[in-house]
């Protein structure tokens, strides 16, 4: 939707048609080449500072997606005759390797939090879960706390698109999270707030402070090479989760992604990785010859 939205601003105050049948292919395209040559990296974001930088390939791709994914819709539900995205490109994203925390970086992250206040150990069970489930910054900060399953072992996300789903956790988070809420979740400021992550006052944590926390504490740790942030334990997961073993089809499901295409840009590995993954899984030091 926030993509949506600032396309609609574009048109808007480019003096460009904003009534949906009206909206022609070329104002589509002229949009994404304003995003490749006049706008920089963060200046939309809601929680990142702005940059001097281009917007990356892959962020410009993700736009074109949501352009095409809701003309599409709008055909499909009979809104529109023609489809006007039908013919838009999505351009092609540069193969880079996402930097993601390695063990070390993950150990020393969490050793600059202080378990001993209740503030600390909430934080603890935040970047715990970032950690072991992938889930968006949004979606964490909307986490309900019945949106909590301990017994199942899963989380119930609403993810983009008003999307539901179940997100698996492992015992360790899950006996996180009951000490959390038995012991150290302050008592809502209103009978009305049932987000599981409160501030000590009581009131929901927005996604911008959660965010600033993970920066915070990435600071504190003395982290280099790698920006700290909840989207990098995002990549961390799908990357460890791979590695340790589990699957593409899975790994999708649990990160909410309709198309594995999109998964894929989280799963560059570096060249010591895929030696050591070949070093693993070598079909001639696996087989007795």
């Amino acid at each position: 939707m926030q993509k949506l939205r600032y396309l609609h601003r574009y048109l808007e105050r480019r003096g460009l048609p904003t009534h949906i049948p009206e909206i022609r292919i070329d104002h589509l395209r002229a949009f994404l080449v304003h995003l490749q040559t006049e706008v920089k990296a963060g200046c939309n974001h809601p929680y990142k500072p702005a940059t001097s930088k281009p917007l990356s390939s892959l962020t410009i791709a993700g736009y074109a997606r949501a352009i095409k994914a809701f003309f599409s819709w709008l055909s499909r539900e009979g809104y529109i005759e023609d489809n006007p995205a039908q013919l838009l490109k999505v351009p092609k994203t540069a193969q880079v390797i996402v930097p993601t925390l390695s063990d070390d970086q993950i150990r020393r992250f969490f050793g600059a939090i202080d378990l001993s206040k209740s503030s600390g150990f909430r934080d603890y069970c935040i970047a715990l879960t970032f950690l072991d489930t992938g889930i968006r910054l949004t979606e964490l900060a909307n986490l309900r706390i019945d949106d909590v399953d301990l017994e199942k072992g899963h989380l119930k996300v609403m993810g983009k698109g008003w999307k539901e789903r179940l997100v698996p956790i492992g015992a360790r988070v899950q006996k996180a999270l009951w000490k959390y809420i038995h012991r150290y979740r302050p008592e809502p400021a209103h009978p009305a707030i049932l987000n599981l992550f409160l501030s000590q006052r009581g009131y929901p944590l927005s996604a911008d402070r959660i965010y600033r926390m993970t920066r915070a504490y990435g600071e504190k740790a003395g982290l280099q090479g790698v920006r700290c942030s909840p989207h990098t334990f995002r990549h961390t997961f799908a990357k460890k989760f791979l590695l340790n073993g589990g699957d593409l089809f899975t790994l999708q499901k649990i990160l909410g992604h309709s198309s594995l295409d999109v998964v894929r840009l989280y799963l560059n590995l570096s060249p010591e990785e895929v030696e050591m993954q070949h070093r693993k899984y070598s079909p001639v030091d696996l087989m007795r010859l």
